[in-house]
């Protein structure tokens, strides 16, 4: 068979052409404003005793460079406090001889500095973009509130801010199982879906010992920033005096002037006072507003605080490991006095927190407090307004489905009401 080739007779085949070699560019890795697919990326951890300095030159940054680095940033940022265990990276040029090219440090999630080694030096600050979403959550408790968000999934760092809100009417430690609850809250996002905490909650519903608690967050008009909690009903939620000194902390000792002591021969001895049990190092709170009248140590009450609130009510706090305040100091409801210790006569770690009203000692559950300031009544109708809408919201938020545990041949059986 004869095949005519570009005009010529030949019995071969033509010459097949090969396939052209194409050579696909990865997509850019953009990190901290770069493209991390042009450098050698190395990323380690800040060691005890590492120093900025130090880091360069055992990455290969000669000496004279560190001094130009440190004298061309040293108004830019601040690269002292380099703190343990946090992550920082270091930028190579891909060359026969890589070089360092730029460090960037990240103290937390949401922040971190970049330097740049070579050429036009510089030191910048940079915050990443926050988004603050509107969130709503419910549970029921059968354990702790702590452990029912983490069952739901929820962020349990609103565990605190509830306790906040409702610190002056819920026990957090004496929840019941059946208690339930609904809140509306705002949380902080980096990168959409990495929280780095809860901003705010707006509103909450907390159904406890059968009895509903509405809180509604709300500031003032007249004063901006001042912001309280109020009940459906425009009621303050706040007290005069908080429930506790120290945050979820357990009652082990209450005020009982019958108390009878084995180690003291059944005798009675009278306690003035109620122990608040909690880890060494828990803060201690001022209850409430006033002046600190004694600071001091004692053999029995350890490192101690008084602190006169009014001319009817003083409050004290013992056997601290550390005081905070100073006597003249004025606190203010919340201000942390100092820290839970083993000082004095004590067996344990705990405050002991005793309440004083017109001179006499007295059982601080057994008083009718003060409540806070009401809402003005020119207010009261414009709050309303206000939370009408909220309120509709949250009451349309559903409770998690209730289960029921019934037991059938020695094992659980779990059904769905």
């Amino acid at each position: 068979m004869t095949v005519l080739w570009a005009g010529c007779e030949s019995s071969q085949q033509p010459p097949i052409a090969e396939p052209e070699l194409v050579v696909e560019t990865p997509p850019p890795v953009m990190k901290y404003g770069f493209n991390l697919n042009d450098y050698e990326v190395v990323t380690k951890k800040i060691r005890r005793g590492d120093t900025f300095g130090a880091l360069l030159e055992a990455h290969g940054v000669d000496y004279p460079q560190v001094h130009t680095v440190l004298t061309q940033i040293k108004n830019q940022i601040n690269v002292r406090n380099l703190q343990i265990g946090k992550p920082y990276t270091l930028l190579y040029t891909k060359d026969s001889l890589p070089t360092p090219k730029v460090i960037i440090y990240q103290p937390d999630i949401a922040n971190y500095w970049v330097v740049q080694l070579r050429d036009s030096i510089y030191g910048q600050t940079f915050s990443k973009p926050t988004k603050v979403v509107e969130q709503q959550a419910s549970g029921t408790i059968y354990s702790s509130l702590y452990e029912t968000l983490q069952d739901n999934n929820l962020n349990d760092a609103l565990t605190y801010y509830l306790s906040d809100v409702y610190a002056w009417s819920i026990d957090f430690f004496r929840l019941q199982k059946g208690d339930r609850f609904k809140v509306i809250y705002t949380e902080k996002f980096i990168d959409d879906t990495v929280s780095i905490g809860i901003d705010r909650v707006k509103a909450a519903y907390f159904e406890h010992k059968g009895l509903p608690l509405y809180a509604f967050e709300f500031e003032s008009p007249k004063l901006p920033g001042a912001v309280d909690y109020f009940d459906a009903t425009a009621k303050n939620l706040r007290r005069a005096f908080l429930q506790a000194p120290v945050k979820f902390s357990r009652i082990s000792s209450r005020y009982n002037l019958k108390r009878r002591i084995a180690y003291y021969g059944n005798r009675i001895r009278p306690h003035k006072g109620t122990d608040f049990a909690a880890s060494v190092g828990t803060p201690i709170m001022a209850t409430a507003n006033g002046t600190v009248i004694k600071s001091s140590y004692t053999r029995g009450n350890g490192h101690y605080v008084t602190i006169k609130h009014n001319n009817i009510y003083s409050t004290q706090y013992l056997h601290m490991k550390k005081r905070k305040v100073r006597k003249g100091d004025f606190v203010q409801q919340g201000d942390i006095i100092g820290w839970v210790g083993m000082t004095g006569n004590t067996s344990g770690p705990h405050v002991c927190y005793r309440f004083w009203k017109r001179g006499k000692q007295v059982d601080p559950f057994k008083q009718k407090l003060p409540e806070a300031e009401p809402i003005s009544a020119d207010l009261k109708q414009e709050y309303l307004a206000y939370i009408e809408p909220i309120k509709y919201t949250l009451d349309c938020i559903a409770f998690e489905p209730e289960f029921t545990t019934l037991k059938t041949n020695n094992e659980n059986a779990v059904t769905q009401n």
